[in-house]
């Protein structure tokens, strides 16, 4: 199939001013990231969609492909309207977030292939399993629970599903094994959609459900749509703060 990789990158960001450009490492940010996407297997292509001349200027730097979009509401409004201006259209987009330098590329190809298996399925994403009691109870861990088949349910900031006769701390009290541990999945937001189905999505209004949770993939859910969840053992950070970016800029200078 014909699959396309699009990387939505704006310049701003409120926690840490310009951080795509940051080059502690010797290479920005966004770099960091286009090169582990590169080593996708599935991945035919990867664009970059800004609204920033510097980015533009970045990646032009480090041979990257650019599409100018002008200003978008979000990434995935973003990542839309660079498909518009493409020659060829894919039959399947994955939405790449800009600030995740360590993503696994094996998850990128996961979702690809979860698309192309799961043809009753508009989208596809991943979760991994929840760890810590701390972890469930955290509103900005965002919970996901599944189907037999591995169709999403429901996403939420809550700490679903509820354990009810059992203290959440009751269920970490032994060394967990990776996928048995307890009934909490965090949701990893890597997402590869139908293209049909992004141009559809980003027409539809918001609503109650994404609004009230903040989460916009509750409006595919609640639209009807079909998202299947793969699971893997565990995910990369992105980076939001100054001490992400300080704790990764460590981690890659130890290991080079």
């Amino acid at each position: 199939m014909n699959v396309i990789g699009i990387i939505p990158a704006r310049l701003q960001s409120t926690r840490l001013p310009n951080k795509l450009l940051l080059k502690e490492t010797g290479q920005s940010l966004l770099e960091h990231t286009w090169r582990a996407a590169q080593k996708a297997k599935r991945l035919e292509r990867i664009v970059v969609a800004t609204d920033s001349t510097e980015i533009a200027e970045e990646c032009q730097k480090f041979g990257a492909e650019v599409c100018m979009t002008g200003e978008c509401a979000n990434g995935t409004e973003r990542a839309a309207v660079a498909l518009e201006s493409l020659a060829e259209t894919p039959e399947i987009v994955v939405n790449i977030q800009g600030d995740e330098p360590e993503i696994d590329a094996d998850h990128i190809d996961r979702v690809i292939a979860a698309l192309e298996k799961r043809t009753d399925c508009e989208m596809a994403t991943l979760a991994n399993p929840i760890l810590t009691a701390d972890q469930v109870r955290d509103p900005s861990c965002v919970k996901v629970v599944c189907a037999t088949d591995g169709r999403a349910l429901y996403f939420s900031r809550a700490s679903i599903p509820f354990s009810r006769d059992r203290a959440c701390e009751d269920w970490f009290t032994y060394e967990p094994t990776p996928y048995q541990s307890s009934p909490w999945l965090q949701h990893i937001g890597l997402y590869a959609y139908r293209t049909a189905f992004l141009q559809a999505f980003v027409k539809m209004p918001a609503t109650v459900l994404e609004t009230t949770e903040q989460l916009e993939q509750l409006r595919a859910l609640q639209a009807g749509a079909h998202i299947h969840v793969t699971v893997v053992a565990s995910s990369s950070s992105g980076i939001d703060t100054p001490e992400d970016y300080a704790a990764f800029v460590k981690r890659h200078q130890s290991s080079h």
